[in-house]
């Protein structure tokens, strides 16, 4: 038990090496031995857990899918209406993109996953499949409007949140994602709200940040 317990723990340190090197680095000039330094681990401990880079990378991709859906359960967990359950699912995933630096490496990876042969498509996939799903709810709890297709507006949304936190990264390394998200639901929420609602757009968008909407 001591030795399981040993060994999930480098391989934890391992991974968060890894990320550290792939978000500083990107993949291509990262390397096995700025990893096995970042996590403090010999390289044949490396070797025990991760047989290449690649699986270094993938495993990076993997634990920041893992990091997310963890984040989304505990919002959906709350049961709040579907168009708020939206809003903080971009403010929980803009938080992660601040404060994880997994996340952050797992996103850049993404980008360059063709280098190692990574299938990205899980993870956009079930994103679009859950924002699609709550939509439609949004749509029979009359805070949609009615003509908003929900896939549609689950693929803009989450394409609109993947360019917003790109920019901010080239931008300001992301200091400013919050804001930036909140301003992009600023946008987006007069379009698509169903008009005998009652919902304010701005106070709705407030979510993000996890401030108190005060729109009755």
């Amino acid at each position: 038990m001591v030795l399981q317990d040993r060994a999930k723990a480098t391989r934890e340190a391992i991974i968060a090496g890894a990320a550290k090197v792939f978000e500083e680095h990107g993949y291509g000039t990262a390397s096995i031995t700025l990893v096995a330094h970042a996590a403090q681990v010999t390289k044949g401990a490396l070797y025990f857990h991760f047989k290449s880079k690649d699986e270094l990378a993938r495993a990076v991709v993997e634990e920041q899918h893992a990091i997310a859906l963890r984040a989304g359960e505990r919002v959906l967990a709350d049961n709040t209406p579907a168009l708020t359950t939206i809003i903080r699912l971009c403010g929980a995933f803009g938080s992660l993109l601040a404060q994880d630096q997994v996340v952050r490496a797992g996103i850049r990876l993404t980008l360059e996953a063709s280098a190692f042969g990574q299938n990205v498509q899980g993870p956009y996939e079930d994103w679009i499949d859950i924002m699609s799903r709550l939509a439609e709810q949004g749509v029979h709890e009359n805070q949609i409007d009615p003509s908003v297709d929900p896939v549609v507006l689950a693929r803009y949304v989450v394409a609109s949140f993947t360019g917003v936190q790109l920019v901010s990264n080239v931008l300001t390394g992301r200091k400013d994602v919050i804001e930036r998200i909140q301003q992009m639901w600023e946008i987006l929420l007069p379009g698509i709200i169903h008009e005998d609602s009652g919902l304010n757009p701005k106070c709705l968008a407030a979510l993000v940040g996890q401030t108190a909407c005060a729109d009755r």
